[in-house]
This record gives structure tokens, sequence and C-alpha cells, in this order.
């Protein structure tokens, strides 16, 4: 779906959003009728305003306590309960910022309807005056991009399927596309992410988008690892039904792409997305437990767990981002449980080694509604990926630091990028939220966007 604003409209009803605490305007025309229904204002709660004639004269939409106006986007989120029909912002209160209402409201219009016979039909906003409408709906259909791409299951989103999405969206942003897959990843120097892939029906690849000419360098890898059995690891059936988001890094990169495209934000800076794109499954010519791989970068592998995968596609791609010594460097991969056991599924750990540039991308996350943690790259527990007979473990006894060591293994393989960011995401939304349907969800590309004045500047 394509998330856009509704043409202005004389017919257009009024939606008055309202503190918590703060009395419903007058010019509502309300009188009793809010406190008779029980409105209270929390955030997200709506009171629909009858005309006397058995239609709807317009709404009231709680905004909750203005201290908490940093949320205000999620309370506009709710308007989704609305019923069908074109709405506009009447009256914004003080301390109403009408951009997060405005994205709020179309983040919260999101349907993954590609399997319903009968879609769904919304409420739909008039964008409010000063407003930048273009802007807003980028970053939404960002988002709605990397949703989609995240829900869909990998019966329908492999490593061919993730490739045409890839190029369909460089054709609409006038990317260029490149793409090595099969044997031609041996003889592009690219073993890791063959090794991983191999035993699929379909061929692993490595898909390169680049745009943009000129300005500092700006390189995004998201890990696409389109369905994760465990390999000869295999997972149990509890672990290996959500796995078709395992390919939510990629779809993150995606979406950022498309972000920075539709928002202008790509202008003035050289732009690269690599995309490793597997399945890792079973067959005879597996990957095994015990084998050793050799990296772009020449580095060792010793593989003491199949599942441990995502690093071993990410290694291959982000040595080669490397080569071009990018600025900055950002990977997005759905790469440990360690991460959600230390921060739950809500809030992804970020990995940079620049204080300054954490510090900005800790701050932006929070401006963005995009939350991200800040966790070390923790030196002392670098003998901890260094195995007996490799330079490097995939899988690390123990099951400490599970996060930590996996950042610490991707590192390695980043040497040469001006700045590498690191997050480890979770992509999906386990129970349904303000703007936030259960199901794939990108994780910290606004935040990055955000974020990205002060670190390309």
């Amino acid at each position: 779906m394509t998330p856009e604003f509704a043409p202005a409209s004389d017919e257009a009803l009024p939606i008055w959003p309202v503190w918590q605490g703060q009395p419903v305007p007058d010019e509502a025309g309300a009188g009793a009728w809010p406190e008779s229904c029980g409105f209270k204002a929390s955030a997200g709660q709506i009171c629909l305003l009858p005309d006397g004639a058995g239609g709807l004269a317009g709404a009231l939409l709680g905004l909750g306590k203005p201290a908490a106006a940093g949320r205000q986007r999620f309370a506009f989120a709710a308007a989704g309960k609305l019923p069908e029909a074109i709405w506009r912002l009447a009256s914004p209160p003080d301390g109403l910022d009408p951009t997060e209402a405005a994205l709020g409201w179309l983040l919260g219009q999101y349907r993954f309807t590609r399997y319903k016979s009968a879609p769904a039909k919304d409420a739909r906003l008039v964008c409010p005056e000063g407003v930048d409408a273009a802007r807003v709906q980028g970053l939404a259909a960002g988002e709605f991009l990397a949703r989609d791409l995240i829900n869909t299951p990998a019966s329908d989103m492999g490593p061919d399927q993730l490739e045409a999405a890839a190029r369909a969206l460089a054709g609409e942003i006038g990317a260029r596309i490149a793409v090595t897959s099969g044997d031609d990843l041996l003889a592009e120097n690219l073993p890791m992410i063959h090794a991983v892939g191999r035993a699929a029906s379909a061929a692993p690849r490595l898909i390169d988008i680049r745009m943009g000419g000129e300005g500092p360098r700006l390189t995004i890898i998201g890990k696409g690892v389109c369905f994760d059995t465990g390999g000869l690891n295999i997972k149990p059936g509890s672990s290996m039904g959500l796995m078709k988001k395992d390919m939510g890094g990629a779809a993150t990169a995606l979406g950022l792409l498309k972000m920075l495209a539709t928002t202008g934000a790509a202008r003035g800076r050289r732009i690269r997305v690599l995309i490793p794109a597997v399945e890792n499954s079973i067959a005879g010519n597996a990957l095994r437990p015990g084998d050793v791989l050799t990296s772009r970068k020449g580095l060792t592998v010793e593989i003491n767990n199949t599942d441990a995968e995502g690093r071993l596609v990410l290694a291959d791609a982000l040595a080669l981002a490397a080569e071009e010594a990018p600025e900055l460097m950002v990977s997005f991969a759905t790469l440990t449980g360690a991460a959600r056991v230390a921060l739950g599924p809500d809030i992804p750990p970020f990995y940079c080694d620049d204080d300054a540039a954490a510090r900005t991308i800790q701050a932006a996350a929070m401006a963005a509604a995009d939350p991200l943690w800040r966790m070390p790259f923790w030196a002392p527990y670098e003998s901890m990926i260094e195995p007996q007979i490799a330079d490097l473990d995939n899988a690390p006894s123990g099951g400490m630091a599970g996060s930590i060591t996996a950042a610490l293994f991707l590192r390695r393989f980043a040497e040469g990028a001006g700045r590498y960011v690191h997050l480890d995401i979770y992509g999906w939304q386990p129970t349904a939220a303000p703007g936030r349907p259960k199901g794939g969800v990108a994780q910290g590309a606004r935040a990055i966007l955000a974020a990205l004045p002060d670190l390309l500047s």
C-alpha cells in the first residue's frame, strides 16, 4: 500500500486533538457529550461527535499528558480506528507538532493486505498546514516498504524476489544496480556469502545499489537471509517460525534508501547499499560445523554453529564496502537473540567506536521516536571470538555477551571505513502498538536518517 494524504476537501471532517487535563475546544461544540462518553483525552482515545442528524460532526483525539509530547505521534497512529472518511486537523493545541501528527497518522494506516481478498478501507487525512507532505510521505513509504518485505513469507520472498524488490526500488529512484550470484560469487572473492547460501534452490547473491556521484560516501549493508533453517545446526520449530524476518536488515536498508531518495536527503552524497541475499538451507552441500572458511578479507573463520550464518554473509559485504573507505558505514541485521534478552524487542542496540557520532545517533533516535541504545565494542571480549585453529570463531561458546561478540566479529571486517555503526535489530513487532501492527517493522532507519546531517555534514 502507498501512504498518501487526502486531497483538500470541503467535506473533510474536523478532528480536534486534546491534551489530557485540558478542556475540549469550544469550537468543537461538544458540550457534555465527551464527559458522558468517558473521554479522558488519554493518548489515542477517540470520541466521535454526532451532528444531531445521525451523522458525524467530527471527532476528538486524546494526546495524553503534555509532558509526554514526544509520544504524540503514537496518539495520532490510533486514528486508524476512525470511521472511513476524509479528516482534517482542526485547531492544533499548543505543543502539538503537526509534522509528528501527520507521520503518526500515516504510520497508523499501514496494513499488510497482499493475501487479503478485501483490502481494508481507512480514514484519510488532509495534510496539515505547514507540513512538508512529500517528506512525511517519503518517511512513511520507506517504512511501509520494509514492513511489506519482512511480512511476505519466504515462499514469495526468497533471494530471487528480494533482488526483484531491490531492482524495482532502484528503477523507481534512478539508482544503479548490479547483482553477483551463484558461482560468480567465488570468482568475485565473496566466498562466505556463497558458502552460506549454496545449499538452497535459489542461488545466493550480493545485491549492489549505487546512487549519486559526489559528496561524502555513505554505505549501508543489510543482512538478507530470506529464511534461516539454522542449517545443519537446525533450529527447533518454535525458533524457525519467524525466520521469514531474518532478512529484516535488508528490508530496513532498502526502506532507508527509499527514505533517502524520496525526502531529498540523498542529495550531495554518494550512497551504496549492499545486500547479501541467501537462504540458509539444508542439503548435501550445506556448510558444516567444524568447517573453516577463508573470507574476502583473508581472515579464516571456524564454523562452530551453522546457525550463526548472518555474520558470515555480512563479513564479506563489509570487507567489500570497506575497500572504498566510505566516510560512514552502517549495517542492519537481525543478528542475535542476545540483543533481545538485553533490551527486548523495541530497543535495538547499536555499536559505534566514535563517541561524538554515537551521541548524535542516540539523540536523533529518541527525537525521531525510533529508539536505539548504545552498547560497547568491548575489546576485552575479543579473545572470545578467536578459536584455536582459525583467526575467528563464528559462534563462541559460553553463551555470554552474544550481541557484543557478534558486533566485534563484524568490526574485524569493517576496518577501512571512516566510522562504522552496527545495529542489531529485531525487525518484528510481537504485539500490536499504535503505528506498529503486529508484524514486520523497520528499526533504526529513521534514526540514522535523522542523524545524517550531523554525521555527514
